[in-house]
Order: C-alpha cells, then sequence, then structure tokens
C-alpha cells in the first residue's frame, strides 16, 4: 500500500501547477492533502475542488478564518468511519485532523498548529499535542499518522540548527512534545529506517532557500510501532515542485 502526504499551501494555487501529474504519477492508495487553504461554505457542486477519478474524497475547511488551513484525503479504499477534528470534533472548527477508519488501521491526516511569530501560539499547539495523544488512545486500531507536523525533531532534521534554536519549529518544547508521541508507542519511519540521512521537506520561499537546499524536515509519516515490521519504504520527493513543501510518502504491507 502506498500512502502519501503534501501540504500544497494552497490547492488553488498547486492546481495551476502540475499537481494533477504529480497526483497520478505518485499513485497513492491513500493521498492526504495539508493546508488546502479552502473557505467555509464553498460546495464546488457538493464536491471538493479537485475530484480525481476512482478516489473518494473527504475534507475539512477553517470555519473560523478564510482562506486557512485545511486537510483533505482522497482514498481508493472505501472507509468504514471518517472522523473530523479530535475528540469531541475538537479542533476542527480550525480544519485541523480527519481520521479514517479502516479494516486494519486508522489513517489520521492532521495539519499541526504553528507555534507562530514570537511562538504567541505555542501553548494551543502543545495542548493540540496532549489532545492528540489522548485521541490516539481511544482507537482501538493501529494508527498511521500524516502530516506537516510543523517540528523538526532533531538537529539532522534542518540546515541550521544551531541558529534556530528557540525558533517556531524547533523550540524544546515542540521537540519534546514530539519525543513524547514516539515515546508512546510510535515510530518516525522515514528515520526509523534512515537515521543519518538528511533530506528536508519544507523550505522558505525567502533567501533562495530551496535552490539551496536550505530545509527542514517537518512532514512526516507516524505509525504505531506494532506496524513498524510492515513499513517497505518511507520516502521524501524532493523533485516535486508547487508548494514550499513536497510530497512524502510510505509504502508499508497492509
Amino acid at each position: 500500500m502506498r500512502l502519501v502526504s503534501f501540504n500544497v499551501n494552497g490547492i488553488r494555487a498547486i492546481l495551476a501547477k502540475d499537481f494533477d501529474d504529480d497526483f497520478y504519477r505518485l499513485n497513492a492508495d491513500i493521498f492526504s492533502l495539508n493546508e488546502t487553504k479552502l473557505s467555509e461554505g464553498l460546495a464546488f457542486d457538493n464536491n471538493f475542488i479537485y475530484m480525481p477519478h476512482g478516489y473518494e474524497v473527504y475534507y475539512t475547511n477553517s470555519k473560523i478564518r478564510k482562506g486557512y488551513s485545511g486537510v483533505a484525503v482522497f482514498t481508493r479504499i472505501h472507509p468504514l468511519s471518517v472522523h473530523y477534528g479530535l475528540i469531541d470534533n475538537k479542533y476542527d472548527e480550525e480544519g485541523r485532523s480527519i481520521t479514517l477508519e479502516f479494516d486494519k488501521f486508522y489513517y489520521v491526516a492532521s495539519y499541526v498548529p504553528n507555534a507562530g511569530d514570537g511562538l504567541k501560539r505555542l501553548d494551543f499547539r502543545l495542548q493540540y499535542e496532549k489532545d492528540l495523544i489522548e485521541y490516539f488512545d481511544t482507537l482501538n486500531k493501529p494508527i498511521i499518522y500524516a502530516g506537516d507536523l510543523n517540528v523538526a525533531h532533531q538537529e539532522i532534521d534542518l540546515k541550521n540548527p544551531k541558529t534556530n534554536v528557540g525558533n517556531p519549529g524547533f523550540t524544546k518544547e515542540e521537540r519534546d512534545a514530539f519525543t513524547n508521541l514516539l515515546n508512546h508507542g510510535y515510530i518516525d519511519t522515514y528515520r526509523y529506517l534512515y537515521p543519518n540521512k538528511i533530506e528536508y521537506s519544507w523550505w522558505s520561499y525567502r533567501f533562495n532557500s530551496r535552490a539551496t537546499n536550505t530545509g527542514w524536515r517537518i512532514d512526516y509519516f507516524i505509525v504505531s510501532d506494532s506496524l513498524k515490521d510492515k513499513i517497505i519504504d518511507s520516502k521524501i520527493h524532493t523533485d516535486i515542485y508547487g508548494s514550499d513543501h513536497c510530497p512524502v510518502e510510505l509504502d508499508i504491507d497492509l
């Protein structure tokens, strides 16, 4: 089974580029998007703005701010159930998370809140992390957790760790929260397979960062520890453009 996650930084913008070609070339069984930036209330004739052939589409938008956040999931496999947000649909007002239940696992697509300039949303983001683990504890099957998690966990996961200490995405609090998640019984699939490999999934639009590969690895596939022997490969598609992120992929035998 091939799974792909991609922060598109606005689906309207990326549809004007090569997204359709990339989507079909990646040939995923489940393909999730982060940061779609669609506004609540836009029906698109009762369909999502992009409806690829052969896929069911589930999506959520921010209800409190236009053109902000948003998650979508395309799946070839019909889910047993779909849930928006975390416990009691918390955080769905920002369009942060979708869970699809399948026979042998849950697929959780999430766009984790950014700590923000001046770390003004750090407390909100850390509460999200706590609520996420509490939500995961309610699920009774192995979990595949995918998305832009907005944190570089280790120094190897960004080009300039020393100058970024304390910045959003590389605070001790955010990194500790990620460690806490892993210690709760989960695997960072890419780092599990490639403990010393350096690749990034996000580059700032400033300072010619992508051309100089001054990036961060902040897009992940995390899986329950019970699935680790089923991991085949975990990839970062640095050759795919169109966003300030690139897609990440998990190949797993389920």
